[in-house]
């Protein structure tokens, strides 16, 4: 089978879970060599066995700008370029209008946009014509959803700064767009709910039952979108935000 990213260099921000777990998994599969950062070295490593040989990994926070600056020179060293960023690390509690905090809105844009903003940034000198940079949105940077407001705001300034890159780099030939997943059966999405499993099934199952295809997305999905945006598959796809929601949003 054709392996459509062999030989390309890929990184993926917060890849030991989730969304950014199973897309570093399916670029590799499709033949890169896949960089994967954590902050925690335990996780890291469980992250590093179950992927297996072709994934290397960095432990740094990508809201500090010392980590991004000794990753990217790490991977100019052992590789010289970058040809795929997933920006993919962030996140977001819930808390409703008249409970948002100083640190609930600190957070939550320090995480999803100011530390995207600057990951992009870091890498872009080891990017070519050619490249891809991918940013993970979500489908909540479009929709409402109750007592999420200050992460959907995240997500949805993640989808306009996608739309002013594209012609930052014009010139440069480097694509970039935005994957947003719907609800997606992670352990972060059920972790909303609390630490009470049942609550944890429950919110899970409400989600489900929003989505016209009746179920939650698989992380792997989410990951061959990523697959997609990365490869010469998408070669005129640029400035878009791809939909991965089972029609969640789109109904």
């Amino acid at each position: 089978m054709s392996k459509r990213l062999k030989g390309k260099i890929a990184l993926v921000t917060g890849g030991t879970t989730g969304i950014g777990f199973a897309s570093a998994l399916e670029l590799l599969n499709e033949g890169a060599k896949v960089y994967i950062t954590g902050r925690r070295q335990p996780e890291l490593d469980a992250a590093l066995a179950a992927i297996g040989e072709g994934a290397i990994g960095v432990r740094g926070d990508v809201t500090k700008q010392e980590d991004l600056d000794a990753l990217a020179e790490l991977i100019k060293r052992e590789e010289g370029h970058l040809d795929i960023l997933f920006a993919n690390a962030g996140g977001g509690t819930m808390l409703p209008l008249g409970q948002i905090t100083e640190q609930h809105f600190d957070d939550t844009f320090n995480r999803n946009v100011k530390a995207l903003v600057f990951t992009v940034q870091t890498m872009l000198p080891l990017m070519k014509a050619g490249s891809s940079i991918i940013l993970n949105g979500s489908i909540a940077g479009s929709t409402g959803i109750a007592a999420f407001s200050i992460y959907s705001a995240s997500k949805a300034a993640v989808r306009s700064l996608a739309r002013s890159w594209v012609l930052d780099l014009k010139d440069r030939g480097i694509r970039v767009n935005v994957v947003s997943p719907g609800s997606t059966k992670t352990s972060g999405l059920a972790e909303l709910a609390g630490e009470s499993k049942e609550a944890q099934e429950g919110l899970l199952a409400y989600l489900a039952s929003q989505v016209p295809m009746g179920r939650l997305a698989e992380p792997s999905e989410i990951g061959r979108t990523v697959v997609f945006l990365a490869s010469d598959d998408s070669s005129f796809i640029n400035g878009a935000e791809i939909a991965a929601d089972g029609g969640q949003a789109q109904v």
